[in-house]
């Protein structure tokens, strides 16, 4: 992966980003209604926290596996492939949402480690097995 693919990579990141904050702000909304204005209580923080995980997976993993982009992917033509340049199924795109998470926990290491991997691969790309392709614009 060169330096402009992973600056690519990075604007799809931010794009979903802002897409993923604004689906937990509408998840969050029923919330809010349901106490009125009140903070959720102690014993109500694990539905809610469950909530917003799974709009999170759902949101990612429908796309990985419906066209293999996220809209912030689409914007950056990139696509998502298994590593023998197949459409990523379910298993493989849970794979790589969880392994993700562990890619971003020592401070985003994981993601960052595609610029020493001889393949250019992050660590959510070799445990689910599938890699960020770019697709440049035809005729350029």
């Amino acid at each position: 992966m060169n330096t402009a693919t992973l600056m690519r990579r990075i604007g799809a990141m931010l794009y979903d980003g802002l897409l993923a904050l604004a689906l937990l702000f509408l998840s969050t909304l029923p919330f809010i209604a349901a106490r009125e204005g009140e903070p959720v209580e102690s014993s109500e923080n694990f539905l809610y926290r469950s909530v917003l995980v799974a709009v999170i997976y759902v949101f990612f993993v429908g796309f990985w596996t419906r066209s293999g982009r996220t809209l912030g992917m689409q914007s950056w033509r990139l696509q998502l492939e298994t590593l023998d340049g197949g459409k990523a199924g379910t298993r493989a795109a849970t794979l790589r949402f969880f392994a993700a998470l562990v890619s971003w926990a020592p401070l985003g290491l994981g993601f960052l480690w595609s610029l020493w991997d001889a393949e250019r691969l992050t660590w959510h790309d070799r445990i689910s097995a599938t890699r960020i392709v770019y697709y440049p614009k035809e005729g350029a």
